[in-house]
């Protein structure tokens, strides 16, 4: 029976620090969480202002992006209408010289 209880205190023992500790890391979850949303409703802002932020940037991305394509458009539609005239061109010069016009 003496060898039983020192076990049984060294259990007991055990089973109360980590009660203590349970109650102390609840504790410190606790005002983590606390001192945490302080801290996140600040760190929210400070992001919301750069998520605004990076989001006009990206507007302007595009907008410059769509200028872009309508350069690029544009100058291939030019280039395509140079290429028929000059296609048209060739042809009634070939033409011309087949039926001895010239």
């Amino acid at each position: 029976m003496e060898a039983k209880r020192p076990e049984s205190k060294d259990e007991s023992l055990k089973s109360k620090i980590a009660i203590r500790c349970a109650k102390a890391a609840i504790l410190l979850s606790s005002l983590n969480r606390r001192h945490s949303s302080t801290i996140n409703h600040e760190d929210k802002e400070v992001e919301a202002m750069l998520l605004q932020r990076e989001v006009e940037d990206l507007k302007v991305r595009l907008v410059r992006e769509r200028a872009k394509s309508k350069k690029i458009r544009l100058c291939s539609a030019m280039e395509l209408l140079l290429q028929i005239l000059l296609l048209l061109s060739l042809w009634t010069f070939c033409l011309m010289l087949a039926f001895n016009l010239l």
